[in-house]
């Protein structure tokens, strides 16, 4: 039997010594062979057809066009997987656009062998390499007539009383009949676009805290709050523990700390990653369907593998209002996907649906209050 053959890598790096480390953490992964390496992002877009790589790990600080512009090229001409290794880890302005742009990861850069977590670093760099280099990202999205329509259960009957429905859900799933008191927002790969989109057309009157998860390395997740709370209306802050959750502003869970709510504050642990993630929201919204019971809603966006799955159809069985993301947006449906096989879905909506859903649901708050 032949040995499966190597992801291909396109390394784009201006420093000559950080290249001569990357080539080389990546040359002795096993799965992994450096296609190409370039200086520039206008010796990489030369390149991409030659070298046929299936990823591209990119330095977001180039000399002439910088990581956002290439990034932006190379999805209108070459679409490929692409993964931002950076090295300031405090300024995410130029990182974040590249993912709005269409990059699907963030990670940082090893910087050197002397470091003290470098083998860490670079086993986490491998592994979203070969982890995003298996993403189309090149799908045909479903025209707007076959997607879902709003108000349609993702069991295909009305949200709330289709064949689908939990017990005693009926008439609590109709969201305009009662008040919310919060909404959960979990994410993974392809969610930093996914939130800022979503989030920007929230009202900045929005009624209820939002509590944000986004798997994301640690180091990152300060500077990912900061530049969130640049692009989208409601104010934006990492979560704090023993804060009370404010109505309008987004919590988002710090890095290597699960993020729940009890007994009307926030709490963040150090406890065991579950789903493989800490952050994980599954302990999100599994915290959101025992404090808020029927008041909360919860939203699964994009995302590599099952977190929140399970803890959103805890919060159904609690008579929340949940949504999933339909696969015709979606980066990666496994997430979403997995909560709606499951039945953790009251709707399933395209990501351009979700925010107007949301209005909706909390419309009645806002008038209240």
């Amino acid at each position: 039997m032949s040995a499966p053959r190597r992801i291909r890598v396109l390394v784009v790096e201006d420093s000559p010594v950080v290249q001569q480390l990357l080539a080389h953490i990546i040359g002795t992964d096993p799965r992994l062979e450096v296609a190409g390496v370039a200086s520039s992002g206008e010796q990489a877009l030369r390149m991409i057809e030659r070298a046929a790589p299936d990823v591209v790990s990119l330095d977001i600080r180039l000399p002439g066009i910088d990581g956002f512009e290439v990034t932006s090229r190379i999805m209108r001409q070459h679409p490929l997987p692409i993964v931002v290794v950076a090295s300031d880890v405090g300024d995410l302005d130029i990182p974040m656009r590249a993912l709005q742009a269409g990059a699907l990861a963030v990670v940082e850069k090893p910087g050197s062998v002397a470091r003290a977590d470098y083998q860490t670093v670079a086993h986490h760099l491998c592994t979203q390499l070969v982890i995003m280099s298996q993403v189309k990202v090149i799908r045909h999205r479903i025209s707007a007539r076959a997607a879902l329509r709003p108000g349609r259960a993702a069991d295909g009957g009305d949200a709330g009383s289709g064949p689908g429905a939990l017990p005693g859900e009926a008439a609590a799933a109709d969201g305009r009949r009662r008040r919310f008191r919060a909404l959960g927002l979990v994410t993974s790969t392809g969610g930093p676009a996914a939130l800022a989109r979503l989030l920007k057309e929230l009202p900045p009157d929005y009624p209820t805290p939002v509590f944000v998860v986004q798997h994301m390395g640690a180091p990152f997740m300060a500077g990912f709050a900061s530049w969130l709370d640049t692009v989208v209306p409601l104010p934006v802050l990492l979560a704090e523990h023993g804060a009370i959750p404010r109505p309008g502003h987004v919590h988002v869970a710090p890095g290597d700390r699960h993020l729940t709510i009890e007994n009307g504050v926030v709490r963040l642990t150090a406890g065991e990653p579950v789903c493989g993630q800490r952050p994980a929201g599954e302990l999100l919204f599994r915290s959101m369907a025992t404090a808020y019971g029927a008041a909360g809603i919860g939203v699964l966006l994009t995302g590599m593998g099952e977190d929140g799955a399970r803890g959103l159809v805890d919060m159904r069985r609690a008579g929340a209002y949940t949504i999933a993301e339909h696969a015709s947006t979606a980066v990666i449906h496994s997430m979403p996907g997995t909560a709606v096989r499951l039945g953790g879905a009251v709707e399933e909506l395209p990501l351009d649906q979700i925010a107007s859903r949301l209005v909706q649901l909390t419309s009645d708050d806002k008038m209240a209050s």
